[in-house]
């Protein structure tokens, strides 16, 4: 075994932690309290008291999360424990549970995952069937509502819009059809069969004896059925987060797993990591004071080892463009200080989307090194997602989505009207698309040309399938050919407008090869290889270690991250608390995801609001943010920005200025 760790490393209450192995044991772990650390050493001293490394499950919310457990895991401990451990996502684990025991619920164990676009494209095709495309109505509005109605547990079919309600029951059923599911589904699915068959449920309980669910406050009343199904006495069970930094209500996650959990698992232990080792002392002291106004919070206080720092600074500004060119210039003025700090010390955190345009367009125009945090995903993609449908129809040609998706990309004489023609019969005749199409007695129908083309796509498919399943060749090798054949490439290049397009479009079609080639080389089917990518699609952090420059990122996505400098902009009343939240009743959770900024601050805080901002358009009057009058006084520092303007030259700043003279001067 490698070298684990040492309980000394610890402060008192994250031994506590670590040592408590047995029965429900719940872990409040504040903002910057060492988390990451005390779960895996928890699950390292596990494996030190000879729990059987099977035995262990553990359950993060987003895939990164899960490998660097596994990485930091396989650090303290050997590679191979770390390895034969079960560490993954509650859609990862359900697919597990799904394709061990979905049969008993009247599907095939070989599902297809349909991804947010294959969903997308199936509700365009019903919107269409059902003359909705007249009404326009979005694809992802009714998909938004289905999802809401599946995760509450609630049947979509009783949605209260009723063309809604009609479209929800034309897309399950449609699902069921094709042997697919989506990724509310796998939760509900892996719940009711878990729930409804002793033997299933029973296989699972043996098979993870020890579970760990990490970001306990993100989960919702969905994946804690999932989970008191999973865990059977003694509830060996641990569960980690933080109460105070719940912000996903709109998204469906219950604060009340939490602050409720007693009801769920008989007598926890409760402990609480309250150390905070990221901020300074005014930092915390600002945000203890704000989060304390919530009701019903599981008490904590965030203590810093790290005495005094800087006070925190409410800057007014006069509007929202004096407020990106100051951060900017502030920026710039830091970054050439005595400090010496690096771009990515900098991040400007903001409540919605619209509010990074104007920090965007002052960066750019002083030349700042910048990373937008929500650019579009790799596997949202067009070239992704049309080989990953190849790639499934080489599994299953049954599936109606990936077919429908590339039966006539590229062009190959196989219309719009054909695919219409196609879809009806196979309703008609309850059979998939791939069957119609292989079928003469719907062939005959059409065009002598059409039908050539369909028996020559056919060919195609069905003589690719065989290479793999009756010569066995490489997976990898076989798609490679057939996106080859079909000359793929230089069709999307076509639509390409300019060089480093083609060259993103030619580089993503590769990289989804060489990972199924490297797949295959672990010894895993072409299924698994689509599971994990159907996966990964589902809502992931970006790798904001791979990008350069000061970060621009929402509130939202900021949690689990820090950075010396932060500014936190646009605290108004209807920015922060949300207009919505003050009408929903939802204003304790805008508060934590103030408390959640806030805590990304290791070294200096600046909080801005403005007296008008631009609104659709309109140069709009701004109301300073409620919160701000919650805030204990003792560590903040108010000020204007006509102030900061008038102020005198710091000794740092006039040092940068006659440098940077003096540098201009020599040029000349």
């Amino acid at each position: 075994m490698a070298n684990a760790f040492s309980f000394n490393s610890l402060n008192p209450a994250q031994r506590q932690a670590v040592g408590a192995l047995d029965g429900p044991v719940m872990i409040l772990a504040g903002a910057g309290t060492g988390k990451t650390r005390t779960v895996t050493c928890r699950i390292a001293h596990m494996l030190e008291k000879m729990i059987p490394p099977a035995d262990i499950l553990a359950v993060t919310f987003t895939n990164k999360a899960a490998s660097e457990m596994r990485e930091r895991i396989g650090g303290m401990v050997s590679k191979k424990a770390a390895a034969d451990m079960t560490v993954c996502t509650f859609h990862s684990l359900c697919v597990r549970l799904l394709r061990g025991g979905i049969d008993k619920l009247g599907y095939k164990r070989n599902f297809s995952i349909c991804s947010h676009s294959d969903q997308v494209g199936l509700m365009k095709q019903l919107l269409v069937r059902k003359g909705g495309s007249d009404e326009k109505v979005k694809p992802d509005t009714v998909l938004a509502a289905i999802s809401k109605a599946k995760n509450k547990g609630e049947d979509p079919a009783e949605i209260e819009d009723e063309f809604f309600a009609t479209l929800a029951v034309a897309y399950q059923n449609e699902l069921r059809a094709q042997n697919a599911v989506d990724f509310d589904d796998l939760l509900l699915l892996a719940e009711q069969v878990l729930r409804e068959h002793h033997d299933v449920r029973e296989h699972f309980r043996q098979r993870y004896k020890r579970v760990t669910v990490d970001e306990f406050q993100d989960t919702n009343a969905l994946q804690m059925r999932l989970l008191q199904q999973l865990v059977a006495a003694p509830y060996h069970v641990c569960v980690v987060g933080d109460d105070d930094q719940s912000i996903y209500g709109w998204r469906g996650a219950e604060v009340a797993n939490i602050l409720q959990f007693e009801k769920f698992f008989p007598d926890p232990k409760i402990i609480r990591l309250e150390e905070n080792y990221r901020s300074t002392h005014a930092v915390l002291h600002t945000a203890n004071s704000l989060i304390k106004h919530n009701r019903g919070r599981r008490e904590k206080i965030l203590r810093s080892t790290r005495k005094g720092g800087d006070p925190v600074r409410i800057v007014a500004m006069p509007g929202d463009d004096e407020e990106a060119e100051f951060i900017a210039e502030e920026i710039i003025a830091e970054k050439g200080g005595a400090a010496g700090h690096a771009w990515e010390d900098f991040a400007v955190l903001f409540r919605t989307n619209g509010q990074s345009r104007k920090l965007e367009l002052a960066f750019r125009e002083r030349k700042i090194p910048y990373r937008m945090v929500g650019a579009q995903s790799f596997y949202d993609r067009r070239e992704v997602r049309d080989v990953l449908a190849y790639a499934q129809l080489l599994v299953s040609p049954e599936a109606d989505v990936p077919l429908l998706r590339i039966l006539n990309a590229p062009n190959r004489g196989i219309g719009q009207a054909s695919a219409v023609l196609a879809t009806e019969w196979s309703r008609e005749h309850h059979q998939s698309v791939w069957q119609a199409l292989c079928d003469p007695d719907f062939t005959y129908q059409l065009g002598g040309k059409t039908r050539h083309c369909i028996e020559a796509f056919v060919a195609l498919i069905a003589g690719a399938k065989n290479r793999i399943d009756l010569n066995h060749e490489n997976p990898a090798d076989v798609l490679n050919d057939l996106i080859k054949t079909i000359e793929y490439l230089s069709w999307i290049e076509r639509s390409c407008k300019s060089d480093s397009e083609r060259q993103q479009r030619g580089e993503g079609i590769q990289s989804v090869i060489d990972s199924l080639r490297s797949h295959a080389a672990k010894g895993k089917k072409l299924q698994s290889f689509l599971d994990d990518s159907a996966l990964a699609s589902d809502r992931e952090d970006e790798d904001l270690e791979k990008k350069q420059g000061a970060t621009l990122i929402t509130l939202h996505a900021s949690k689990g991250l820090e950075f010396p400098i932060v500014y936190l902009v646009g605290l108004e009343e209807g920015f922060l608390p949300h207009t919505r939240s003050i009408a929903d009743g939802t204003k304790d959770e805008e508060r934590r995801l103030l408390y959640v900024g806030i805590t990304r601050a290791q070294d200096q805080l600046t909080m801005t609001y403005c007296a008008t901002r631009i609104k659709w358009g309109q140069q709009t009057g701004c109301q300073p943010s409620s919160f701000i009058g919650e805030l204990d006084d003792e560590h903040l520092n108010h000020t204007t920005y006509d102030d900061l303007l008038g102020a005198e030259p710091s000794t740092d700043e006039l040092d940068n200025f006659f440098g940077n003279l003096k540098g201009m001067l020599d040029e000349i």
